[in-house]
Parts: C-alpha cells; structure tokens; sequence
C-alpha cells in the first residue's frame, strides 16, 4: 500500500546525505520513494534546481497560496513554505510512495490538519542527541542551559556546511545561520510526534557520508536506522521520545 514516507529534523542535522546515501547503496528501498517538492521563498543554494528541490517563489507569491484551497503554508525559520496537499495524494494514487524531506513544522501543520487522518504514513526525526544525552544534561548538577547547548551544536554544524558551500561566508549567510540553529531546539519539541527518532552526530558538513563512498560512523547508524524504518523493523539505533523530553 502506498504510503507517506517522512524524513525531518533541524536543519543541517544530515536528512539530504542520508537520502542520497539511500539511493546509492539501497536503490531498491529508494526508487519508490517520489520527493515530494514544496515551495519556498528562500533563495537556492549552490547547485539546487527550481522544481527540483523545491519551487522557488517570491514571499509574495507564497502568501498568495495561503488564501487557496489544498495549500499549507507554513513559517519555517525565516522563511515561507507551502505544500499542495494534492501532490501528496497524486504520487499515492500513482501507486508510489511520497517522500517528504524537510521541516517538522510542515508535517505538523498536517498533522493538526487532519490531512493525514486516511494516509498510511512512515516517520523519522533525525536529532544531533541521544535521548540518554539529553536525560544527562538536564541533571541539575550539569548545570547546563539546554536550549542554548542544541543551539551550539547546530550553529557548528551549520557554520561548516555553509563555508563548504560558498567557502567565505557573508553577514547574510551567518544570519541566516542564527536563525537556523536559534530554531532547533523548538524543532526537536516535535520529534515525540514522529515514529521513531533516530540520534545522528554526524550532520550534513560530516565527511563520514561519502568520502569514503560508503558512511562511516553515525552517518552510517543512521542509515542503517532509516532502512529499517522503511522496512518496518525495529532498530536499536531508533528511539521513542516522550512529549516532555525537552521541556
């Protein structure tokens, strides 16, 4: 049965390595998983395509779909995005499973939606901590302001994926920075929403996903991990997060 496949967490956490690292080394798990592509008003980074990771519009333009009938449009970080719900419904009745990588925040709207209520879904949030990590932190003793700890995780991570992106980074691009990793510990808020969370070290600015053509290290639990999702088994590396985790 077709099906909902999602893929989510904080931004730079590793979701497009793993998806290609899907593709690569597990092409029959992949091939019918059809992306899912949402508008967004940000501007492409190097070497994304318009229609192909994402259609690229003017905040205008996207608050103009906020009115229309089958649109979610969400705020996401600094920026607007929008899903047409009947592209989801499109890839399904082709027999294929929609494949939807990104933000919790889209996949919450559905959720609260109830758009989801008839659809067979799948999901997975990728954090860059294990639920044990966390417990340990919280433990007054540690004396650490969890909030601000997630937040220095991702800005490190971040901070390396954008200067292998465009090597020096401008004022625009530690901005956009700040706002991203300023949101993911409110991101991580949702994981307990998703079926399995899966703990990932090793974020997008990793070279443990393919400089060795096969991923290394967490890169590689975490695939393992998503596989097994796909698959509908149990992974050790999977984890069930509870609503008050993080509060």
């Amino acid at each position: 049965m077709p099906r909902l496949v999602i893929l989510s967490g904080p931004s730079g956490i590793g979701k497009s390595p793993l998806h290609k690292a899907l593709e690569r080394l597990y092409p029959e798990q992949a091939e019918h998983l059809k992306p899912l592509v949402l508008y967004n008003s940000r501007d492409p980074r190097p070497g994304e395509k318009d229609g192909v990771a994402y259609h690229f519009r003017t905040r205008a333009e996207i608050e103009g779909l906020r009115g229309s009938d089958g649109f979610l449009v969400c705020e996401v970080r600094s920026d607007l995005q929008a899903l047409e719900l009947q592209s989801v419904k499109d890839v399904l009745n082709e027999g294929n499973d929609a494949f939807f990588e990104g933000n919790p925040y889209v996949i919450a709207a559905m959720q609260d939606s109830g758009f989801l209520a008839d659809i067979d879904t799948v999901s997975a949030f990728i954090s860059p901590l294990l639920k044990e990590e966390i417990l340990d932190l919280r433990l007054p003793e540690r004396r650490v302001d969890l909030r601000s700890f997630v937040t220095d995780v991702m800005r490190r991570k971040l901070l390396r994926r954008t200067q292998k992106q465009k090597g020096i980074l401008s004022l625009k691009d530690l901005e956009n920075i700040e706002t991203r990793c300023g949101c993911a510990f409110q991101e991580l808020q949702y994981a307990h929403r998703f079926d399995w969370v899966i703990p990932n070290h090793d974020g997008e600015d990793s070279e443990n996903w393919d400089a060795f053509y096969y991923p290394v290290g967490d890169a590689r639990q975490a695939l393992l991990a998503f596989v097994a999702v796909l698959e509908g088994q149990t992974s050790e590396r999977g984890e069930k997060w509870e609503e008050d985790l993080l509060r």
